[in-house]
Protein backbone atom coordinates (compact mmCIF):
# COMPACT_ATOMS: atom_id res chain seq x y z
CA UNK A 1 0.00 0.00 0.00
CA UNK A 2 2.84 2.39 0.82
CA UNK A 3 4.50 1.75 -2.54
CA UNK A 4 1.18 2.82 -4.12
CA UNK A 5 1.31 6.10 -2.17
CA UNK A 6 -1.35 5.25 0.41
CA UNK A 7 -0.82 6.07 4.07
CA UNK A 8 -2.19 3.61 6.59
CA UNK A 9 -1.69 2.12 10.00
CA UNK A 10 -1.66 -1.61 10.62
CA UNK A 11 -2.95 -3.54 13.58
CA UNK A 12 -4.16 -7.04 14.30
CA UNK A 13 -7.54 -8.44 15.26
CA UNK A 14 -8.35 -11.96 16.40
CA UNK A 15 -10.49 -13.95 13.95
CA UNK A 16 -11.01 -17.72 13.78
CA UNK A 17 -9.57 -18.71 10.39
CA UNK A 18 -11.06 -22.22 10.33
CA UNK A 19 -12.70 -23.31 7.09
CA UNK A 20 -16.39 -24.09 7.60
CA UNK A 21 -17.86 -27.39 6.41
CA UNK A 22 -18.56 -27.20 2.67
CA UNK A 23 -17.28 -23.63 2.39
CA UNK A 24 -16.02 -22.74 -1.09
CA UNK A 25 -12.54 -21.15 -1.23
CA UNK A 26 -13.76 -17.79 -2.55
CA UNK A 27 -16.52 -17.62 0.08
CA UNK A 28 -13.93 -18.51 2.76
CA UNK A 29 -11.51 -15.66 1.99
CA UNK A 30 -14.35 -13.15 1.51
CA UNK A 31 -15.93 -14.15 4.84
CA UNK A 32 -12.63 -13.80 6.71
CA UNK A 33 -11.97 -10.41 5.12
CA UNK A 34 -15.42 -9.20 6.20
CA UNK A 35 -14.96 -10.56 9.72
CA UNK A 36 -11.57 -8.84 10.01
CA UNK A 37 -12.84 -5.49 8.76
CA UNK A 38 -15.92 -5.68 11.02
CA UNK A 39 -13.80 -6.55 14.05
CA UNK A 40 -11.30 -3.80 13.22
CA UNK A 41 -14.07 -1.25 12.78
CA UNK A 42 -15.56 -2.23 16.14
CA UNK A 43 -12.14 -1.91 17.80
CA UNK A 44 -11.58 1.51 16.24
CA UNK A 45 -15.00 2.70 17.39
CA UNK A 46 -14.39 1.42 20.94
CA UNK A 47 -10.96 3.00 21.26
CA UNK A 48 -9.56 -0.22 22.78
CA UNK A 49 -6.10 -1.33 21.59
CA UNK A 50 -6.36 -4.29 19.17
CA UNK A 51 -4.66 -7.66 19.66
CA UNK A 52 -4.22 -10.89 17.69
CA UNK A 53 -2.37 -12.15 14.62
CA UNK A 54 -4.25 -11.21 11.40
CA UNK A 55 -3.28 -7.76 10.03
CA UNK A 56 -5.92 -5.16 9.26
CA UNK A 57 -5.23 -1.75 7.78
CA UNK A 58 -7.00 1.52 8.33
CA UNK A 59 -6.53 4.67 6.31
CA UNK A 60 -8.08 8.07 5.70
CA UNK A 61 -8.08 11.42 7.45
CA UNK A 62 -11.71 12.43 8.08
CA UNK A 63 -13.73 9.38 7.12
CA UNK A 64 -11.74 6.43 8.37
CA UNK A 65 -11.52 3.54 5.95
CA UNK A 66 -11.02 0.09 7.41
CA UNK A 67 -9.62 -2.70 5.28
CA UNK A 68 -9.59 -6.40 6.12
CA UNK A 69 -8.08 -9.04 3.85
CA UNK A 70 -7.31 -12.73 3.78
CA UNK A 71 -5.37 -14.83 1.29
CA UNK A 72 -5.49 -18.55 0.60
CA UNK A 73 -3.82 -20.82 -1.93
CA UNK A 74 -6.06 -23.38 -3.61
CA UNK A 75 -4.70 -26.48 -5.32
CA UNK A 76 -6.73 -29.49 -6.38
CA UNK A 77 -9.75 -28.03 -4.58
CA UNK A 78 -7.87 -27.87 -1.25
CA UNK A 79 -7.51 -24.60 0.65
CA UNK A 80 -3.98 -24.02 1.90
CA UNK A 81 -3.69 -21.35 4.56
CA UNK A 82 -0.59 -20.59 6.59
CA UNK A 83 1.44 -23.68 7.51
CA UNK A 84 1.35 -24.82 11.14
CA UNK A 85 5.03 -25.82 11.09
CA UNK A 86 7.89 -26.77 8.73
CA UNK A 87 6.42 -30.22 8.05
CA UNK A 88 3.11 -28.64 7.04
CA UNK A 89 4.94 -26.12 4.83
CA UNK A 90 6.75 -29.04 3.18
CA UNK A 91 3.44 -30.81 2.56
CA UNK A 92 2.04 -27.67 0.93
CA UNK A 93 5.09 -27.10 -1.28
CA UNK A 94 4.99 -30.74 -2.42
CA UNK A 95 1.35 -30.21 -3.43
CA UNK A 96 2.32 -27.09 -5.42
CA UNK A 97 5.38 -28.64 -7.08
CA UNK A 98 5.05 -28.82 -10.86
CA UNK A 99 1.45 -27.66 -10.73
CA UNK A 100 -0.73 -24.67 -11.30
CA UNK A 101 -2.59 -23.27 -8.31
CA UNK A 102 -4.83 -20.32 -7.58
CA UNK A 103 -4.21 -17.57 -5.04
CA UNK A 104 -7.41 -16.01 -3.73
CA UNK A 105 -7.53 -12.83 -1.68
CA UNK A 106 -10.76 -11.63 -0.19
CA UNK A 107 -10.86 -7.98 0.83
CA UNK A 108 -13.42 -5.92 2.67
CA UNK A 109 -13.43 -2.15 2.93
CA UNK A 110 -15.66 -0.30 5.41
CA UNK A 111 -16.41 3.42 5.46
CA UNK A 112 -19.17 5.19 7.40
CA UNK A 113 -21.20 2.02 7.92
CA UNK A 114 -20.87 0.81 4.33
CA UNK A 115 -19.04 -2.42 3.49
CA UNK A 116 -17.82 -3.33 0.05
CA UNK A 117 -15.31 -5.86 -1.19
CA UNK A 118 -14.47 -8.65 -3.54
CA UNK A 119 -12.26 -11.65 -4.18
CA UNK A 120 -9.28 -11.45 -6.51
CA UNK A 121 -7.95 -14.59 -8.19
CA UNK A 122 -4.47 -15.14 -9.62
CA UNK A 123 -3.15 -18.32 -11.22
CA UNK A 124 0.44 -19.32 -10.41
CA UNK A 125 2.49 -22.17 -11.86
CA UNK A 126 5.44 -23.77 -10.04
CA UNK A 127 8.45 -25.68 -11.31
CA UNK A 128 8.77 -29.27 -10.22
CA UNK A 129 10.71 -28.97 -6.97
CA UNK A 130 13.54 -31.33 -6.17
CA UNK A 131 13.97 -32.50 -2.60
CA UNK A 132 17.06 -30.26 -2.40
CA UNK A 133 14.98 -27.23 -3.54
CA UNK A 134 12.35 -28.06 -0.98
CA UNK A 135 14.78 -28.48 1.92
CA UNK A 136 16.67 -25.30 0.95
CA UNK A 137 13.46 -23.27 0.93
CA UNK A 138 12.12 -24.76 4.15
CA UNK A 139 15.44 -24.00 5.88
CA UNK A 140 15.06 -20.33 4.91
CA UNK A 141 11.89 -20.09 7.02
CA UNK A 142 10.55 -17.53 4.55
CA UNK A 143 7.18 -19.19 3.96
CA UNK A 144 6.38 -19.95 7.60
CA UNK A 145 3.59 -17.37 7.87
CA UNK A 146 2.47 -17.29 4.23
CA UNK A 147 -0.55 -18.90 2.62
CA UNK A 148 0.62 -21.99 0.75
CA UNK A 149 3.95 -21.91 2.57
CA UNK A 150 5.75 -19.57 0.15
CA UNK A 151 6.46 -15.89 -0.55
CA UNK A 152 6.49 -15.05 -4.27
CA UNK A 153 8.28 -11.76 -3.60
CA UNK A 154 11.23 -13.53 -2.00
CA UNK A 155 13.28 -16.66 -2.46
CA UNK A 156 10.33 -18.65 -3.83
CA UNK A 157 10.29 -16.41 -6.90
CA UNK A 158 12.76 -18.88 -8.44
CA UNK A 159 10.05 -21.56 -8.45
CA UNK A 160 7.39 -19.54 -10.31
CA UNK A 161 7.24 -20.25 -14.04
CA UNK A 162 4.02 -18.40 -14.86
CA UNK A 163 1.55 -16.01 -13.28
CA UNK A 164 -1.81 -14.97 -14.70
CA UNK A 165 -3.40 -12.07 -12.85
CA UNK A 166 -2.39 -9.62 -10.16
CA UNK A 167 1.14 -10.07 -8.79
CA UNK A 168 0.30 -8.00 -5.69
CA UNK A 169 -2.59 -10.38 -5.03
CA UNK A 170 -0.10 -13.26 -4.68
CA UNK A 171 1.98 -11.10 -2.32
CA UNK A 172 -1.17 -10.75 -0.20
CA UNK A 173 -3.27 -7.76 -1.32
CA UNK A 174 -4.57 -6.86 -4.80
CA UNK A 175 -3.48 -3.22 -4.53
CA UNK A 176 -5.02 -1.91 -7.77
CA UNK A 177 -8.41 -3.45 -6.99
CA UNK A 178 -8.36 -2.09 -3.43
CA UNK A 179 -7.30 1.36 -4.67
CA UNK A 180 -10.19 1.35 -7.15
CA UNK A 181 -12.65 0.43 -4.39
CA UNK A 182 -11.28 3.17 -2.12
CA UNK A 183 -11.97 5.65 -4.93
CA UNK A 184 -15.53 4.35 -5.33
CA UNK A 185 -16.26 4.62 -1.62
CA UNK A 186 -14.64 8.04 -1.34
CA UNK A 187 -16.78 9.44 -4.16
CA UNK A 188 -20.01 7.38 -4.31
CA UNK A 189 -22.35 7.82 -7.22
Amino acid sequence: MRSAGLDFETFAVDVDESVRNGEAPDAYVRRLAMEKSARAEAVLMSGVAPAGPPPVMSAGPADRLVLGADTAVVVGGHILGKPQDAADAGRMLRLLSGRRHVVLTGFSLRCNGTESGSVESTSVEFLSLSEADLQWYLASGEGADKAGGYAIQGLASRFVTRIDGSYSNVVGLPVAQVYYLIGCLASPG
